[in-house]
């Protein structure tokens, strides 16, 4: 009886630690209350205005009402020319509101989120950028690989094990 009761107690423990573990979803924030708050990861819900698209291909989502003045809009979103497979259309999202995950960033006086990947509306990461300064002294043009892996180099200068240089005859029968 001991015993069964236990078994159950640990079993009725498992099935509950999910849901203990499970912290509350993040509320999503507010264009004005995203202005203050700097490098961090979060869920904005805005409201969509307008889309904006510069000669060079930057696009701007503005989150501002038409009768706020540009010197008093504190918060923009940005997608860049280079991205714009990977996010997509967004004229479908003017006079829309949406939720986009994304980075909170200094951008030329004000605050922005980067948008580099359309998942960003559904919750997901942005798109994922390489470290530049890891990938010094590679080009994708060259020959050899981005590491310097000791197990990809030919040492000494040629293949002792099944040289092709070094042809052998097979008898025939």
């Amino acid at each position: 009886m001991l015993l069964r009761r236990c078994v159950s107690v640990v079993l009725l423990a498992f099935a509950a630690s999910p849901m203990a573990f499970a912290g509350k979803a993040r509320p999503c924030v507010t264009p004005n209350e995203a202005a203050n708050i700097a490098k961090r990861d979060i869920c904005l819900a805005a409201h969509v205005y307008d889309v904006v698209q510069l000669p060079d291909g930057t696009r701007f989502l503005d989150v501002c009402s038409p009768d706020t003045p540009d010197e008093a809009c504190r918060f923009t979103i940005v997608s860049k020319r280079d991205d714009r497979v990977e996010v997509g259309e967004l004229k479908q999202y003017r006079n829309q509101d949406v939720r986009i995950r994304g980075t909170v960033e200094a951008m030329q006086g004000r605050s922005g989120i980067l948008l580099s990947h359309a998942r960003q509306f559904s919750g997901g990461p942005p798109k994922f950028r390489p470290n530049p300064r890891l990938l010094r002294g590679f080009a994708g043009d060259e020959g050899r690989p981005p590491v310097a892996d000791p197990n990809l180099r030919p040492h000494g200068g040629r293949r002792a094990f099944m040289n092709s240089r070094e042809q052998v005859e097979i008898p025939s029968k």
